[in-house]
């Protein structure tokens, strides 16, 4: 018999994955081109040849003991040398190899931080819309998870209600910039208002607060928008980085941590995650892609491709009716549900095929979510299926 806790998440399950299950069985009766998935965030876009020579020379050229034997739990030391020097050369940093942890993806980087700083009853933060997985991998460490309702006006981070929730089980506040789901870019300006908020109450607490700065659309931004380097402006923090959508490899998960010196407990942090990234059972991140990522560390996606299918799909919905938040990064568009329950939106969307995630699934109920991480011809052949969605409201 499974645990109670894990009845539970059964009953939960997540319900993009519902959704993504549910289009498969949908185009299996109407024929895959009459179906318009929008729900998961799967890269549509070819990792880089660069990625493929990598791995087919390491593995053509490099001693197989090497290349699949053990290594420290952190990683491969000349790896997270690579992965410093990327982000001293990009953002003007002063990492070392030492400050780097290679990750079983972001995901496991999250699990990593907050087996490393919870004790059971501690405290989490975050602000939503948010990445619904947050609230389990904090229930993981019998924690709790406190959200900030969204300032959906700019839908910024909602700084004016963040003090009143924070107390003495207060360990961290998880940021996702740029956001999953509403593809909003947290300016400069914002994260220094989030500092001086930590600041105060870390004195008014006594102990430190960690910013946990979730980074996996790092590198999808549009129309010259400045993502701003999270450790400029936010002093306990800690990086958590992803190359499932920067090198479209989200299948490997390959990703890292990333600890700047000036954080409090630096060095307890450090022993502490590697121990954590063993007794999780991760025991280190996959050795291939570490060694692959060394020699890829600094290529890219093709970006353009998402930003042609987000200009498409923001133009073509706002044109129909829509109201819609204009995505700066990631590739995700956060659309208002023209009626206040966006799960009978959602079903409504289903009678024309159509598959977007309703963000009460994010903590922001009213909107919903729509992935064009997509071919471009999808996008295109859902518009009429959209037109008729948008007629059953707009007449």
């Amino acid at each position: 018999m499974i645990s109670k806790s894990m009845e539970q998440l059964v009953q939960g399950n997540s319900v993009i994955r519902a959704l993504f299950e549910e289009g498969k069985e949908m185009a299996a009766k109407v024929g895959a081109e009459n179906v318009y998935d929008f729900s998961l965030g799967n890269p549509s876009v070819p990792a880089p040849e660069a990625v493929r020579t990598s791995m087919k020379r390491i593995l053509d050229e490099k001693n197989s003991l090497y290349v699949h034997g053990y290594m420290s739990n952190a990683g491969y030391e000349e790896v997270r040398e690579a992965v410093a020097a990327s982000l001293n050369r990009r953002f003007e940093t002063d990492f070392s190899g030492a400050d780097i942890l290679m990750t079983v993806g972001a995901a496991g980087g999250l699990n990593v931080v907050l087996r490393t700083l919870l004790d059971p009853g501690d405290e989490v933060i975050c602000f939503a819309p948010y990445f619904g997985e947050y609230r389990n991998y904090v229930l993981n460490y019998q924690g709790k998870l406190v959200v900030i309702p969204p300032d959906t006006e700019t839908f910024q981070l909602n700084l004016d209600l963040l003090d009143a929730q924070i107390n003495e089980r207060t360990k961290a506040l998880i940021i996702n910039n740029p956001n999953n789901p509403t593809g909003v870019v947290y300016s400069a300006e914002t994260l220094d208002r989030l500092q001086a908020v930590l600041a105060a109450a870390e004195a008014r607490i006594g102990h430190s607060i960690y910013v946990i700065s979730d980074e996996p659309y790092r590198e999808l931004v549009y129309d010259g928008v400045e993502l701003p380097f999270m450790t400029k402006h936010i002093r306990n923090c800690i990086i958590g980085y992803s190359f499932s959508k920067s090198l479209s490899l989200p299948g490997e998960r390959i990703g890292y941590l990333a600890v700047p010196k000036a954080v409090d407990d630096y060095a307890g942090l450090i022993q502490g995650l590697a121990i954590a990234n063993r007794v999780l059972g991760f025991v280190n991140a996959p050795s291939l892609q570490q060694l692959m990522i060394k020699e890829c560390i600094d290529e890219k996606t093709d970006v353009a491709a998402y930003d042609r299918n987000r200009k498409f799909l923001y133009e073509s919905l706002k044109a129909m009716g829509f109201e819609c938040v204009k995505p700066e990064g990631a590739f995700y568009l956060f659309m208002k549900a023209p009626t206040a329950d966006d799960k009978a939106f959602v079903a409504e969307a289903k009678k024309h095929h159509l598959l977007i995630v309703p963000a009460s699934s994010f903590g922001c109920p009213g909107y919903v979510r729509i992935a064009y991480c997509v071919a471009y011809e999808m996008i295109e052949r859902s518009m009429p299926a959209f037109k008729a969605l948008a007629e059953t409201y707009f007449k």
